[in-house]
């Protein structure tokens, strides 16, 4: 799990990098691709089929709507904002999912303790997003930041999706397969048409930094996420998850020397106690 959150607290950095080179839009869409046709080639050794993905492509194709939602927000949200502050927001989603489930799954209902925590998140993220003083570059920042809570919902959403679809008992291999699938199909028609996949510069720092997002995020590292839930308690795991929007942030000060502000240094740290209150 260690391992698990410093891969995905590396990722918006990843992303950020890189992003004069190739555009945000741009890695998105191609490591998507990429991805897709390994897990597709993985899966299929495991024994998946066609008719597999036959049974379950309704569900299977608003997962990989809410997917590429979550990840065309990142894209378009690093434009504007700090790596550091997308790893915080991005990760609001399991208060959303929380809060879906408690209104649409039985047994899924909050406790007073949730609830706290719910308050907690929300409070965190005015506190956070608070600009220090009004400039062209803190909206900016608000926008990206506005971004990163829409690919929270989006995240939140298509996790919802799952445990109220056929998708809940189907192989996770199938359920990545449709989630790259359907970004990489969606995304890469825009990076083409909008003249960024053309006007991108490949250089050894850009292909390094998409090779692992490629391999070792979009595959390696989610693969990793859906063995472990096989293993152990989603509840423990959940606990060790909140490490990677802090590893989000070292990462962005530490590699990109982005600065942190003292009220999203607050509002983030409220934001995840709000996290660990729900999902402890």
């Amino acid at each position: 799990m260690l391992l698990f959150c410093l891969v995905l607290g590396f990722q918006q950095v990843a992303i950020k990098g890189v992003a004069e080179e190739i555009s945000p839009l741009t890695q998105v869409a191609l490591r998507s691709l990429i991805a897709g046709v390994l897990i597709t080639a993985f899966a299929y050794t495991r024994g998946i089929r066609w008719q597999d993905f036959n049974l379950h492509w309704r569900p299977g194709l608003l997962v990989g709507l809410g997917f590429a939602c979550e990840f065309a927000f990142v894209a378009w949200g690093l434009n504007y904002t700090l790596a550091s502050h997308m790893s915080v927001f991005l990760y609001t989603a399991p208060i959303f999912a929380a809060l879906g489930l408690h209104l649409w799954v039985p047994g899924e209902q909050f406790t007073t303790r949730q609830w706290w925590g719910v308050g907690l998140a929300f409070l965190g993220m005015l506190v956070a997003m608070a600009p220090g003083q009004v400039g062209s570059a803190d909206v900016a920042i608000i926008i990206g930041d506005m971004l990163g809570l829409l690919a929270g919902l989006s995240w939140a959403a298509t996790t919802i999706v799952i445990r109220k679809s056929s998708l809940s008992e189907a192989p996770a291999e199938l359920t990545l397969s449709y989630q790259l699938g359907v970004t990489a199909l969606l995304l890469l028609p825009v990076a083409i048409m909008s003249g960024q996949l053309m006007s991108a510069q490949f250089s050894s720092l850009a292909m390094a930094s998409l090779g692992f997002q490629s391999v070792v995020i979009s595959f390696g590292a989610l693969l990793l996420w859906f063995t472990l839930l096989r293993r152990y308690r989603a509840s423990q795991l959940g606990v060790f998850s909140f490490l990677s929007p802090l590893f989000g942030v070292l990462f962005g000060t530490l590699l990109l020397n982005e600065p942190l502000s003292i009220n999203f240094l607050i509002g983030g740290s409220v934001i995840l106690l709000g996290i660990v209150l729900v999902m402890r």
